[in-house]
């Protein structure tokens, strides 16, 4: 039974809080590494990293330095100005992205920002209003925000907000739809190398080829969802680069502030001159405090090779995963540290209890699928830590 002080929060969050999300699983005070401890005292091990947002873990030294120094520096100054940081994430995201000298950078401050953006820049690939159909995939997630969400393939999300932007249509995550649908009335294709809320879902074999190659005969600008995906997280830096393609715009977020709140659209060749100056905007876009953050970030995942540690804990991970034998896990999907536990029952929701029970902190992406994304830092330890939590959380369903 929760004693006075856990009722207290509780009960203050009800009274305080909009209530536009579920109540909170606990009130964590606290984290270091992989691991954060709650109001009593609890030590739990993040494997959820925020939703795949705490890259280097909870107080990385470099993410509290960097933040540290440059709030003692400059916090904000507004889009009238520029500051180093700004350029110096801007460079290195052209550069990491692969988009080159003709790529160009916008700042928001959250992944749906990002997606309301590359939706502005869809629509402005009209071809003298020629173009007037944007693609989606069914079960797609690309934010909460209107124009993201008439982008998101989830109807119950949108139904109580209709009417959504329109002009959008969601197909199936076939190469069969993807042929029918594409055409040069089309101006872009969103997608998600991965469906993270749709329960870490791969594109089928091919697709994101297929999706390139239709796009550039048709002049379809290619719109790349790695909100989710990005700064490492699959084993790439960016989920597209196993494929061997490049997209036409890319948004990202989370992992890439590693808690701090960034959103970006990287443009790449001739998307690059759609905006026009005065179309697009924002108060806090790119501004010092979270561009130092991010450079930091992004700067030691680069520095001490967090991409493979992905990659390579990834494989271990499945490994474990593999070897629980339990009747309840039929499946792993996913790359890297973004991997979805696919359930033979509808237990995720208790399964995720359990673990918290246990000290464990994952996330039922739906009641089939247990989501993990640890932070890119995870090791050994912290795998062989897992695997002990999870046995007792699987064993007590």
């Amino acid at each position: 039974m929760a004693d006075s002080g856990t009722h207290d929060w509780r009960a203050r969050f009800g009274d305080a809080m909009m209530r536009t999300i579920a109540p909170p699983l606990a009130m964590l005070v606290r984290g270091e590494g992989c691991y954060v401890w709650d109001e009593e005292g609890t030590k739990y091990l993040d494997f959820l990293a925020g939703i795949a947002v705490n890259s280097l873990g909870h107080a990385h030294p470099a993410l509290v330095a960097a933040v540290t120094d440059q709030v003692g520096r400059l916090a904000h100054v507004s889009n009238y100005f520029a500051s180093p940081p700004q350029l110096e994430l801007a460079e290195r995201l052209k550069r990491l992205t692969g988009a080159g000298q003709a790529g160009r950078v916008y700042f928001c401050s959250s992944g749906a920002e990002a997606n309301e953006a590359a939706f502005k820049l869809a629509r402005l690939n009209t071809s003298g209003g020629r173009r007037t159909r944007i693609l989606s995939l069914h079960d797609s997630f690309h934010g909460r925000t209107m124009g993201a969400l008439a982008l998101s393939g989830k109807p119950a999300m949108r139904e109580p907000f209709l009417p959504v932007p329109g002009g959008v249509e969601h197909i199936p995550a076939t190469l069969e739809a993807l042929d029918a649908a594409l055409d040069d009335t089309v101006a872009a294709l969103f997608l998600e190398p991965v469906q993270g809320e749709a329960g870490v879902i791969d594109l089928p074999d091919g697709f994101l080829q297929q999706a390139r190659e239709l796009c550039t005969r048709h002049g379809v600008l290619l719109i790349l969802d790695e909100v989710q995906t990005g700064a490492g997280r699959t084993g790439e830096w960016f989920a597209y680069q196993r494929e061997g393609i490049l997209p036409d715009a890319l948004t990202l977020a989370k992992g890439i502030g590693g808690g701090l709140p960034i959103g970006a659209l990287v443009t790449f060749g001739a998307a690059s001159e759609l905006f026009q100056r005065g179309q697009h905007g924002s108060t806090y876009a790119g501004n010092p405090l979270v561009t130092a953050t991010a450079n930091a970030v992004l700067g030691t995942i680069e520095a001490d090779d967090l991409v493979a540690n992905a990659a390579h804990r990834g494989e271990q991970l499945r490994q474990i995963l593999a070897g629980l034998g339990s009747p309840l896990v039929s499946e792993v999907r996913g790359r890297g540290l973004l991997l979805g536990v696919g359930l033979t029952e509808p237990v995720a929701q208790r399964l995720t209890a359990a673990a918290q029970s246990n000290g464990l902190i994952v996330n039922a992406a739906n009641e089939y699928t247990i989501r993990l994304a640890p932070p890119l830092i995870v090791g050994d330890a912290e795998l062989a830590d897992f695997e002990r939590r999870f046995r007792l959380a699987l064993a007590s369903i």
